[in-house]
């Protein structure tokens, strides 16, 4: 675990941005951060695991080829030798903005049509084999309650079955996690952040993803029309495999608060039984739909 004299000397031997005062920026589950503020402007430092490396450093690349599209960001600020990175830690450039909350038609359009124009920059080959590499069903913390591993199994069966059949999904780097804190509005430009999940996979589990946080697609028709409006996935698309990844996002869920239950991760939390009411909810939507 880094801290403020650790980055901070980080910075002021890897990166040319002068003197700079750091301060730790609370609330991120999955890595450390921290603002980076200096005469030449203002940065996160966002440090990760070693578990988290991968998806970490394809995630500098796509924030990268995110901005150069248009969309703010948070690109790696490289260092003096043109790194996007040391180790697991990186600069990014600052994106201001207030966070959405997704509450009203514009909102979610918003998020929708920002999200759409950044998988048109982030397009891969397809098809994707073996999504979401990151989820094992035979793994141990499934055991955590007796109803985890058959509900993560169906999940991946049933999205298999989907990749499977018919045409090929659009594939490409995915943000991972696009929930409506990570969109942030200044004026007229909506930036996205936080692309340190970022994976290869279908584009569609993106838009699963961001209908999740919404309460699922059924409630969020407005982020839908407007990812439509981009071209970035045809209709066709959406309407065959939508609700297979949403229900695969929550399988997702599930495996990452199952995990975070048995090993007692309390990264970003206060409280352990934030972790079990992560659980909970995921039960609750395999309940109502099982």
């Amino acid at each position: 675990m880094l801290t403020v004299d650790d980055v901070r000397g980080l910075v002021a031997r890897r990166w040319a941005v002068g003197p700079v005062e750091v301060a730790p920026l609370p609330g991120g589950m999955n890595s450390e951060t921290w603002t980076v503020t200096g005469p030449g402007g203002r940065w996160v430092a966002k440090a990760v695991d070693a578990a988290g490396e991968a998806g970490f450093v394809r995630g500098l690349s796509a924030a990268q080829a995110v901005d150069a599209a248009g969309i703010p960001a948070g690109a790696p600020e490289p260092t003096r030798d043109g790194d996007l990175r040391t180790g697991t830690l990186a600069l990014l450039r600052w994106v201001g903005g207030s966070p959405l909350s997704g509450d009203d038609d514009h909102e979610q359009a918003v998020m929708g049509a920002t999200l759409g124009q950044a998988h048109r920059a982030l397009v891969l080959p397809g098809p994707e084999h073996g999504f979401p590499a990151w989820v094992d069903p035979d793994a141990a913390h499934l055991d955590v309650e007796p109803w985890v591993r058959p509900a993560v199994r169906a999940a991946l069966v049933r999205y298999a079955d989907l990749a499977a059949t018919g045409e090929p999904l659009t594939c490409g780097v995915l943000h991972g996690d696009p929930e409506p804190g990570a969109f942030l509005v200044l004026g007229d430009v909506c930036g996205l952040i936080d692309w340190s999940s970022a994976e290869p996979g279908p584009l569609l589990y993106d838009l699963a993803s961001a209908a999740f946080y919404l309460g699922g697609p059924d409630r969020a028709p407005a982020l839908v029309d407007a990812y439509l409006a981009t071209g970035a996935l045809t209709r066709a698309e959406v309407e065959r495999g939508l609700d297979v990844l949403h229900e695969l996002r929550w399988a997702v869920q599930a495996d990452y608060f199952a995990r975070r239950v048995v090993t007692d991760d309390r990264t970003g939390i206060d409280d352990p039984r934030e972790n079990t009411k992560g659980l909970h909810d995921a039960r609750e939507f395999f309940r109502r739909t099982r």
